[in-house]
């Protein structure tokens, strides 16, 4: 107490500010890792709703899958178990970013827009920091989704695959861009900036709404001394970072 009573003005910002910066970090990574633990657990069935999303009857080298479950087993069967994890670099690649990227510009559009106090956002505002989180982390990763997609849809017992070898996804960005142009890589923007925004701009916004709802819950409660078990147990899952 006695040192930061000491600390003067511009000493106190710059803690607050090393503070922020810190935890910012601290989110990016944190929604790295969450990104490549769910890659890893969820990405046969990303495969599995990737092929059925072309499966027009028009895409050739791709057998007709009746259900989820027997597009796995016919995946497995006839390509292995790499065929299941078809494009898993670029997958892991881009979660790892996304995530990370999305948490490091959320932080720092909701520290901008509270101008380095610490009250609580207006609901427009936490709608504006995911909108605006969203939509960069669309322009720095839809090249790395847009390859993804190719590798999916690459069935591994095809004569003709033009993203393999050793370096299966640099030579894929080296494919496109000599092929098609540095443009092919936006292909999708416009439908992916949209579901990025909106999907996110929703999520955090009743997140964070529902988590002041629930800190403020249980600030009464403790006061009243009348918590229930469950309810405790709601509030310290949706307020885990504080």
């Amino acid at each position: 107490m006695g040192e930061e009573r000491g600390m003067t003005a511009e000493e106190s910002s710059q803690k607050q500010y090393n503070q922020e910066a810190s935890s910012q970090w601290q989110n990016a990574t944190a929604g790295a890792v969450a990104g490549f633990a769910t890659v890893a657990a969820m990405h046969p069935l990303d495969v599995v709703r990737t092929r059925f999303q072309v499966n027009d009857g028009r895409v050739t080298g791709l057998p007709t899958y009746r259900n989820t479950g027997h597009a796995v087993l016919t995946i497995a069967r006839m390509e292995g178990i790499r065929g299941l994890y078809a494009g898993f670099s670029p997958a892991v690649l881009g979660s790892t970013v996304a995530w990370g990227l999305y948490f490091f510009f959320y932080s720092r559009a909701k520290q901008r827009y509270s101008k380095g106090n610490n009250q609580s956002l207006s609901p427009l505002l936490h709608l504006a920091s995911a909108a605006e989180a969203g939509g960069l982390v669309s322009l720095c990763t839809n090249p790395i989704w847009l390859v993804k997609t190719r590798f999916q849809l690459q069935a591994h017992h095809q004569s003709s695959r033009p993203y393999s070898g050793l370096y299966g996804l640099f030579n894929a960005f080296k494919t496109i861009m000599r092929e098609e142009g540095w443009k092919a890589l936006y292909k999708g923007l416009g439908p992916g900036l949209i579901l990025q925004v909106s999907h996110g701009a929703i999520q955090f916004t009743v997140y964070e709404e529902l988590r002041k709802l629930l800190l403020h819950h249980r600030s009464n409660g403790t006061k009243g001394h009348h918590d229930n078990a469950d309810s405790n147990l709601l509030v310290r899952v949706l307020t885990f970072n504080n």
